[in-house]
C-alpha cells in the first residue's frame, strides 16, 4: 500500500493561551521614537525628559486682588469710623512698566497680577476702601478709561492690613531650578498650562500612536444609510476607533471594506503611510469569505508577517498579529481581531489597548484588575478557555454582576457593562458569592 502525506490544513493547530498571545504582541513592540512638538500638539503625549523651571513662578511679588498697595503702618489703625486717608500716586496694571514707589501716607491703585511696587508691604482689596469716591465702601473699581481720575486723589481705607496680605510671593508656586514635570508624565491641560507658564514653547515627547481601524465584510453599511437585505450597520470601526482614542491614540476610522482580498490589501497598503498600528475586524475565522488571511499573506516578510492563531478564550478565539509593509516608515504592526462586536471589543481591551500604551511608552499598560464578589455566580463556563463576561462592578460593595448573556453579538449588554468578569481556563462554574478577577473598563 502506498501512503500520502497528511495535508497541512488537516493537522491540529496549536491553541495559544491569552497570556502567550499578549506576550508575543508586546514583546515585539517598542515605544515610538521621541519628537519635539509645540505645546498643543503635545497634548496627550508622554514626556521623555525631566522639565525644570528656568525662572521662578510667579517671577515677582504680585497682587492677588484688585485694590491698593499700601504700607502696613499707614493703615494699622484704619476703621470704618476713622478711615486711613492716603494719597493715590497712580495706577499699577498687570503688564505695566516700572511701578512708582509708595512712600509714607501714599497708596497706589493696583490690579490683580500687577507687581507689588517698592515701598508697599500689603494690598487692601477695593472693597475695604471707598474706591476714591469719598463715600462708603466700594464694590468695584471704575474702569480707568471711564474714570482716569481714579488713579489720583485720595482713598479712604476702612480696615487694617497685615504684612504681605493679598500678595503672591515670588516663587510661591515653584522656584527656579525646581523640577516641574518628570519624564513619563502624560501631558494634559494642567501640565501644558505649567509648561506655558514657565516659558516652554515646545517639549520632547513620544507622539500619540496613529491607529488605523478597518472593518471588513460585504454586509456592513455605514450608520445613517438604509439597510438592504442581509445587511447590518458597521459598529466595530466606530467602537474601536473610540476605544483607541480613549487609550491615548490618534484614531483613523476607515469605511468597511468588502470581502475582496485585493481590495483589502490595497486599502491596507494605502493606510500604511499614516499608521503606527493597524487594527482589522472580521475575516479571521475559517469561513469561505474570511478574506483577511488571504489578503495579508505576503504583506510582511517571512519572519514578521501576520500569523493567525486560535486562543483559549471566549469571546475572541481567532486572532492575528504581525507586521505589514516593506520596512522603514511604511512598516507597521497589525492586529487582526474577530468580527463579532463583543469579540472585537474584548480583544481590543486585552491586546490592542496594551499595544497602544506600549507604543506610547506610558504606564500602566494594562487596565486595573481587582478581586470582587459575584453574588449571582456563573452557571457554566467552557472548560479549557478563559472566559470574559460583561459585568457591572460596584466599587462601594466590591461586587460584580454579569450583564446579558455570553453571546458575542450582544452589543446592548456591552454598552451597559463597566467591567469584564474573568473566569480562568480551569473554571467551569462559579458558585453564588464566589470571588473573581474583574477588569475595570472605566
Amino acid at each position: 500500500m502506498s501512503s500520502t502525506a497528511e495535508p497541512a490544513t488537516s493537522r491540529p493547530e496549536r491553541t495559544w493561551l491569552v497570556s502567550e498571545h499578549l506576550d508575543d504582541v508586546l514583546g515585539r513592540l517598542r515605544p515610538l521614537d521621541p519628537i519635539e512638538l509645540h505645546l498643543l500638539e503635545a497634548q496627550g503625549c508622554v514626556l521623555v525628559e525631566d522639565v525644570t523651571v528656568p525662572v521662578a513662578l510667579p517671577p515677582f511679588d504680585n497682587s492677588s486682588m484688585d485694590g491698593y498697595a499700601v504700607r502696613v503702618a499707614d493703615v494699622a489703625a484704619a476703621s470704618e469710623e476713622f478711615p486711613a486717608v492716603l494719597t493715590v500716586i497712580g495706577d499699577i496694571a498687570a503688564g505695566s512698566g516700572e511701578p512708582p514707589r509708595v512712600g509714607p501716607g501714599e497708596a497706589a491703585r493696583i490690579m490683580t497680577g500687577a507687581p507689588l511696587p517698592p515701598g508697599a508691604e500689603a494690598v487692601v482689596p477695593v472693597e475695604w476702601t471707598d474706591g476714591g469716591s469719598g463715600g462708603g465702601p466700594a464694590s468695584a473699581m471704575l474702569a480707568h478709561s471711564a474714570a482716569p481720575e481714579g488713579a489720583g486723589g485720595e482713598v479712604r481705607v476702612h480696615r487694617p492690613a497685615t504684612a504681605r496680605a493679598h500678595v503672591r510671593a515670588r516663587g510661591s508656586d515653584v522656584g527656579a531650578g525646581e523640577l516641574a514635570l518628570r519624564a513619563g508624565t502624560v501631558l494634559g491641560a494642567p501640565q501644558i498650562s505649567l509648561l506655558a507658564a514657565i516659558g516652554r514653547a515646545t517639549v520632547r515627547v513620544r507622539p500619540r500612536p496613529r491607529v488605523v481601524v478597518l472593518s471588513t465584510g460585504s454586509e456592513l453599511v455605514p450608520p445613517g444609510e438604509p439597510l438592504g437585505p442581509g445587511q447590518i450597520y458597521d459598529s466595530n470601526s466606530f467602537a474601536l476607533a473610540a476605544a483607541a482614542r480613549d487609550a491615548g491614540a490618534i484614531a483613523y476610522r476607515v469605511g468597511a471594506v468588502t470581502d475582496d482580498a485585493a481590495t483589502l490589501r490595497a486599502t491596507i497598503e494605502d493606510q500604511l503611510i499614516r499608521a503606527d498600528l493597524l487594527v482589522t475586524t472580521g475575516g479571521v475565522s475559517v469561513g469561505a469569505y474570511d478574506v483577511v488571511k488571504e489578503a495579508l499573506t505576503g504583506l510582511g516578510d517571512d519572519a514578521d508577517g501576520v500569523r493567525f492563531r486560535k486562543l483559549a478564550m471566549q469571546p475572541g478565539k481567532p486572532q492575528g498579529f504581525g507586521f505589514v509593509g516593506e520596512g522603514g516608515r511604511d512598516r507597521a504592526p497589525l492586529l487582526a481581531l474577530p468580527g463579532n462586536p463583543v469579540s472585537a471589543y474584548v480583544s481590543f481591551e486585552l491586546f490592542v489597548r496594551p499595544a497602544i500604551r506600549t507604543l506610547m511608552g506610558v504606564e500602566p499598560v494594562h487596565r486595573t484588575v481587582v478581586s470582587a464578589v459575584c453574588p449571582e455566580g456563573v452557571a457554566s463556563s467552557l472548560p479549557g478557555r478563559r472566559q470574559f463576561l460583561r459585568g457591572r462592578y460596584d466599587a462601594d460593595e466590591n461586587a460584580v454582576t454579569p450583564v446579558g448573556g455570553s453571546g458575542s453579538h450582544l452589543v446592548k449588554a456591552l454598552a451597559h457593562a463597566n467591567a469584564l468578569i474573568v473566569l480562568p481556563e480551569e473554571t467551569t462554574s462559579l458558585e453564588p458569592g464566589g470571588t473573581v478577577d474583574v477588569v475595570l473598563l472605566d
